[in-house]
């Protein structure tokens, strides 16, 4: 049985060898089979240097460059591609998620689990308002998305062949890889543990990232938000019916309402809540427009290190 290992990597220069060493001492202790696959997500320090440096020093680590700067999904798809291995891991290249917990994944898939998650106890490092808005994402997603997504997860995952041959069947452009892994079903089994902080540099997540990447997992998952269309037409209508009987009522009893500053607010909320169901609109027929091209989902540039 062999293990493939998949680690992203974007402007990474200064956790490279901390992640490969790591990495390779969990896996030669074991006496796996193995293979460690560094995928340049475009960087633009000399993260791919470093990895092409690993891969001559080591040949169970391959380097896998992507044309260019593509997301950290699409670079997971890259590898996933790439990867030989029965059981495939899914891991961030910043050392958060320790590879130490490697053994006990692999001893959970060995008892009959197709999909073993890591789920964080813990975050270490993550300011109080990241993590509120982390619990608010994933609440919010399992709702909308109309399926079970376990809370407080990200890719930090070891999957079965099975698995990873039905994700590389799945040719969304837009990818949600942990909301993905939890459609297909079949036996996912948790292992909680704590986050450390980042071993070295900064997180490449900003706040405008985030939200990006939270709107993709609920667009990509729900069409939900296109429902909100009638729900805003439901609630402006009742509003309008309670202002007529207001005016019919103020009419009738020689009241006339007075004061137009009330009625151009309403026309101008009324204009920005159409305005938001189109941008709404908009977004998931510009997917479909990008979808219906069919490009490739990435362009690698180079490989090193497989023979």
């Amino acid at each position: 049985m062999k293990l493939s290992a998949i680690a992203p990597c974007y402007n990474e220069e200064e956790v490279l060898h901390a992640l490969a060493g790591r990495l390779c001492s969990v896996f030669g202790a074991q006496d796996w089979d193995y293979e460690i696959l560094l995928v340049d997500d475009g960087s633009s320090d000399r993260t791919w240097r470093i990895i092409r440096e690993l891969s001559v020093a080591d040949n169970h680590i391959i380097g896998i460059r992507l044309s260019r700067h593509h997301g950290h999904q699409l670079a997971l798809a890259a590898g996933l591609a790439e990867a030989a291995g029965d059981r495939i891991l899914m891991i961030d290249s910043d050392l958060q998620d320790p590879p130490e917990l490697v053994p006990e994944m692999m001893r959970l898939m060995d008892a009959g689990a197709d999909v073993v998650y890591g789920q964080r106890r813990s975050r270490q490092g993550v300011p109080h308002w990241k993590k509120f808005a982390y619990k608010i994402f994933y609440k919010l997603l399992s709702q909308l998305a109309g399926q079970d997504i376990p809370p407080d997860t990200g890719d930090f995952r070891l999957i079965s062949r099975t698995i990873a041959d039905l994700l590389k069947t799945m040719p969304e452009q837009y990818r949600f890889i942990r909301g993905m892994v939890s459609w297909l079903g079949s036996k996912q089994v948790p292992l909680l543990y704590d986050r450390h902080a980042r071993h070295a540099g900064e997180s490449h997540y900003t706040l405008r990232k985030l939200f990006r990447f939270a709107f993709d997992g609920i667009t990509s998952f729900s069409i939900q938000p296109l429902r909100v269309a009638s729900l805003f037409a439901l609630f402006i209508g009742l509003l309008a019916i309670c202002g007529l009987i207001f005016v019919i009522v103020g009419w009738s009893m020689h009241r006339p309402v007075q004061g137009w500053a009330s009625l151009a607010v309403i026309i101008l909320f009324l204009g920005s809540m159409q305005l938001f169901v189109l941008g709404i609109i908009g977004e998931y027929l510009g997917r479909l427009f990008i979808e219906s091209k069919r490009r490739p989902l990435y362009v690698i540039a180079e490989i090193v290190g497989r023979k």
